[in-house]
């Protein structure tokens, strides 16, 4: 059904084996000095094994001493990198799939302090996100990074690697030479097209000077959506159409369409609010234009989507996020076994956690329901030395159920009591608010485990003590979740009036043309306020905090307000709820300090929630593991690395 998928393409000299890439994405896994890390070998080669018959790296910095990314990206400014890169290559043809390493300076987007002090760029342009010191490229800089490329290519080539991604996407260095939105030079770099990408005619002549007929293939934006923003300039796709012919006259062997750039990242690396496909038109109109394979990205997550891409003209399907949920998605396609796909469910908590990972915290780019993602080398292989034990699970929400899967795969038998009608837990109230249904992929994923691996379910059944002891169980492990927090030192809060968003989004209650307070604007308190305003109600959003979604990420911010604020909702911060009668609410305004009366037909409380507390009679029992929510209220990452963290100690 799949075939298309699964058949040889070339690229220059190089045969790909199937028509799946996996992305370039950052990862913070290299070593400090930028050599490639046993954590990277290990990454990368689990994603030939599922099925990619190309793996790109991270971006690699041609300069370490001007265009480090951070701490721990990967470099190939000297010869002492070439054994790691040799080591990845030969881990990555042992899977029959291809190596390709992106070869990028980050330009005004870099990190200055780690650069020198000052970010090269085109003409002195700072990032509107970032906000670090820039300068102009004089010619000579420009010719020496030109250089930079050749030599780090060339370095490639020695290692082994099959060929290399020249990084004109996102914004870096070589996507503000080319567009106009950050290139306003006047000299033989800037103002036409041709002249935009002429650094880029200067990298692949050098490389093809010195390293003959080696694969190369340009990554660039097709549009940066600056209009999006309200900003004029930028690429647009009539002109990385023009540049794609331009590209393919010099030489060039692939194009890997992207988007975007950092000020307009919800483009880039795309939230929740944005549909599987919804930018495949960049691909196919490029891929119209010339004739050398086109590889394109747009949120794909599922075969059939693939497979259309390809119908569209483009060569190949490129993915970072899906791959990086499961590595093996190209092996359960081709054989029959799409239901077992993890699904990416665009969460963005890989790029939540690349942004915060420093030295201090440890943290590394972490995936929300691949546990085993960035930490291969950790926990693979499992053990498989369950010897049919059964391990008693209480609760079907994601802990419970990553506890269940990750057990049954060590040999154990996982029997589960849920005490409501379907698996799932929170993630079926997660998954109705607008633009939430992938998280419904995630519930479908461990209804297909339960199948493969035959895992008992006793749904609409409550645990009791007797229960359990009955089942004889080894272990016995805690995933009860939590509950709403209605704060007693708040008066009102004990009303039977009072609605909480899980009231909203199981259909228990109800409302369409109501005046409705929301008070919490955490993650779940504005996605409920989307989820009433949608269906004609009038909202008003409160918070405490200085501001609108306090501690959430500002990608998933940015997706949510985008819709809920031209719907009309108002917004309070620095409102400090005092008290609640049925139809209204009296707030202190933590500016003024003044108190603020409001009448509504309906106030729905968002405050968090907090663990719910296992029955003494079980708790009694000995050898219980708690965790997700039951341990601690958390997002479902925390849920699912306790579940499987919890099978691992079994």
């Amino acid at each position: 059904m799949y075939e298309q998928l699964f058949t040889e393409k070339k690229i220059g000299n190089v045969t790909v084996p199937n028509r799946l890439v996996f992305e370039p994405m950052g990862n913070y896994y290299a070593e400090l000095d930028g050599s490639v890390s046993e954590r990277d070998i290990a990454f990368y080669a689990k994603r030939a094994e599922g099925g990619c018959g190309i793996i790109m790296t991270e971006v690699a910095s041609v300069n370490s001493k001007t265009g480090r990314g951070n701490l721990r990206n990967l470099c190939t400014d000297s010869d002492k990198f070439i054994p790691g890169y040799q080591k990845m290559a030969d881990a990555i043809h042992g899977y029959g799939s291809l190596l390709f390493v992106e070869l990028y300076h980050p330009g005004c987007q870099g990190i200055a302090p780690l650069n020198g002090g000052s970010m090269a760029s085109p003409s002195g342009q700072e990032s509107e996100l970032i906000h670090m010191p820039s300068h102009a490229m004089t010619v000579d800089e420009i010719h020496d990074t030109v250089d930079d490329f050749v030599n780090s290519a060339i370095r490639m080539k020695k290692a082994g690697v099959d060929g290399v991604v020249l990084h004109a996407a996102h914004g870096y260095l070589l996507c503000e030479f080319i567009s106009s939105y950050t290139n306003h030079r006047s000299d033989e770099y800037g103002g036409s097209i041709e002249n935009r990408v002429r650094i880029i005619k200067e990298i692949v002549e050098g490389i093809r000077e010195k390293c003959g007929d080696y694969p190369i293939i340009i990554r660039y934006s097709a549009d940066e959506y600056m209009r999006e923003i309200g900003k004029d300039g930028g690429m647009v796709l009539d002109d990385a159409v023009e540049m794609a012919k331009l590209f393919e006259s010099y030489g060039v062997d692939a194009l890997d369409v992207s988007a975007g750039n950092y000020e307009t990242m919800n483009w880039a690396w795309e939230p929740t609010g944005f549909d599987e496909g919804w930018k495949m038109h960049n691909g196919e109109s490029i891929a119209k234009a010339v004739n050398i394979p086109v590889i394109a990205c747009s949120v794909i997550r599922t075969p059939e989507a693939a497979v259309s891409f390809l119908n569209k003209g483009v060569s190949f399907v490129g993915s970072a996020r899906q791959f990086f949920a499961d590595p093996f998605w190209g092996e359960k396609v081709k054989n029959g076994r799409e239901k077992e796909i993890r699904k990416c469910i665009s969460c963005l908590n890989c790029m939540e956690t690349l942004m915060a990972a420093n030295e201090d915290n440890g943290l590394r780019c972490q995936c929300t329901v691949n546990i085993e993602g960035g930490e291969e080398g950790q926990y693979l292989p499992l053990n498989k030395d369950g010897n049919g034990r059964k391990v008693v699970i209480l609760g079907a929400g994601p802990a419970g159920l990553e506890a269940a899967r990750v057990a049954a795969k060590r040999g154990f038998k996982p029997v589960i009591f849920e005490k409501g009608s379907e698996i799932g837990g929170q993630l079926n109230l997660a998954n109705k608010p607008p633009k939430k249904d992938k998280i419904t992929w995630l519930i479908d994923y461990y209804n297909a485990m339960i199948d493969k691996y035959g895992i008992e379910v006793k749904l609409n059944t409550k645990a009791t003590a007797d229960a359990i002891k009955k089942e004889a169980p080894y272990k016995i492990i805690n995933s009860i979740g939590s509950s709403p927090v209605l704060p007693r030192s708040i008066p009102g809060l004990d009303g039977d009036f009072i609605i909480t968003p899980p009231d909203v989004l199981s259909g228990k209650v109800e409302l369409t043309g109501k005046k409705i307070c929301v008070v919490g604007s955490g993650m779940t308190g504005i996605e409920t306020a989307e989820f009433l305003q949608e269906k004609g109600n009038e909202i008003e959003l409160y918070e405490m905090a200085d501001d609108i979604g306090p501690g959430l990420f500002f990608q998933n911010l940015i997706d949510v307000m985008g819709r809920l604020a031209p719907g009309g909702c108002k917004f309070f911060a620095k409102h400090q709820l005092i008290s609640v009668s049925e139809h209204e609410a009296k707030f202190k305004n933590l500016e003024s300090g003044d108190e603020v009366k409001a009448s509504f037909d309906n106030i729905i409380i968002s405050l968090g929630t907090r663990s719910n507390i296992l029955d003494s009679e079980i708790s009694d029992i000995p050898d219980v593991i708690t965790i997700g929510d039951a341990e601690k209220a958390g997002r479902i990452r925390h849920a699912i690395e306790g579940g499987y963290k919890a099978a691992l100690s079994l």
